[in-house]
């Protein structure tokens, strides 16, 4: 008897230390990990869901998770639920490892995609004047994946051209390059979105600031003339217009109108200036002149200082033209700026000889010439800098 035991006591000796045997003393048991996540594709700055409650610890209970989600960032939780952000775009390879109460562990794994949001880069002018065109520009704009971008500009977020409700919704651009033109002095706002097609999108709104001019106002002093002639009979009104105002401020005019010399008595003839818009009417009867000194018979017509003269100044307007525009229709200087009206009245030709003479033909009526010089001034405008110190 004493033999077999000592037989049986070196049989589990060598059991118990022989190699490659010692896992029948182990009675550790693994947990089973399972993982899933939604969603697998994302958008840059979305976040995932990530589950293990499936997990099995197969014996005792599951006392942690070890979840390590491929952007340098990992967490030990005690749930089988948790989430996670991802602020870069790529593809990540989450792994989970579940720890039982036994210390057993298993793992498991997933990957997810991140789309990045396109890059949105957008250049403009560091100033605009009215009348520049200003060129946006959105080229230098990428997707860090490579895909191709797509371009919406809405122009004006004060006008909804789609009539959506929504001023900033509309397309009136897409392409990467936007050539604006201004035309007055104005606060021009607007938003760029590029999209990548994948889902990623990127907005950004400008503002661009429209300024006004600025101009050097010197003044030009001109004579106009007009001269006309023609031959009137007794009752008949000749008349003609002009608009010396156009363009001109209106300092002064002269008109002088002279007839034939003729036997006394001498025809008598009107002159007539209107001015229409100004309610203004000014006349005139002819003179008979010194017959031996040969002066004609003549009527004349004159007004000065009809508007101040015009001084050097600086000023800030949008454009040439709104500029001059401002400076014909300055308040008590803008008279005669529309049309004038010349008359010259025929009012009698034909006097009575003092003695008739049989077979006589006479005279019905006069020839005469009239000649109006109108003194304006003339503004010369020079766009200068603003300065900028």
């Amino acid at each position: 008897m004493s033999g077999r035991r000592e037989c049986l006591l070196l049989l589990v000796t060598i059991l118990l230390f022989a190699p490659g045997c010692t896992q029948v003393l182990d009675s550790t048991v693994q947990p089973r990990a399972a993982l899933s996540a939604n969603p697998v594709s994302i958008q840059q700055g979305e976040m995932v869901g990530f589950d293990a409650r499936d997990s099995d610890a197969i014996e005792g209970v599951i006392s942690e998770y070890r979840w390590n989600f491929g952007d340098g960032i990992s967490l030990t939780t005690i749930s089988g639920y948790t989430s996670h952000l991802y602020e870069d775009n790529g593809v990540f390879l989450v792994e989970l490892v579940v720890v039982n109460d036994q210390g057993g562990e298993d793992s498991a794994t997933t990957t997810i995609n991140v789309n990045g949001a396109p890059i949105l880069n957008l250049s403009m002018p560091a100033e605009v004047r009215a009348g520049d065109i200003a060129l946006l520009d959105a080229s230098g704009s990428l997707d860090p994946e490579g895909a191709p971008i797509s371009y919406i500009w809405d122009l004006d977020a004060n006008t909804d051209s789609d009539g959506d409700g929504n001023a900033l919704n509309d397309e009136d651009s897409n392409s990467a390059k936007v050539y604006l033109n201004t035309n007055q002095s104005t606060i021009i706002n607007g938003m760029l979105t590029i999209d990548d097609g994948q889902g990623g999108i990127t907005s950004e709104t400008f503002t661009i600031d429209v300024l006004t001019r600025k101009y050097q106002v010197t003044w030009q002093t001109k004579e106009l003339t007009w001269d006309w002639g023609d031959y009137s009979e007794q009752g008949e009104i000749w008349q003609s217009s002009i608009f010396p105002g156009e363009g001109t401020r209106i300092l002064a005019y002269d008109a002088v109108l002279e007839l034939d010399n003729d036997l006394p008595p001498a025809d008598n003839f009107t002159l007539k200036l209107r001015i229409v818009d100004d309610g203004y009417t000014k006349s005139n009867a002819t003179e008979p002149g010194n017959i031996t000194q040969n002066e004609a018979i003549r009527a004349e017509l004159s007004d000065e200082g009809i508007n101040p003269e015009g001084i050097a100044e600086e000023y800030e307007a949008d454009s040439e033209q709104q500029l001059l525009d401002i400076l014909m229709a300055m308040t008590d200087a803008d008279m005669g700026q529309g049309e004038w009206i010349c008359y010259v009245q025929a009012d009698q030709t034909e006097p009575d000889p003092a003695i008739p003479i049989p077979g006589t033909d006479l005279d019905t009526g006069n020839n005469w010439t009239l000649s109006m010089t109108v003194t304006v001034q003339i503004p010369i405008l020079q766009e200068i800098a603003y300065d900028q110190s």
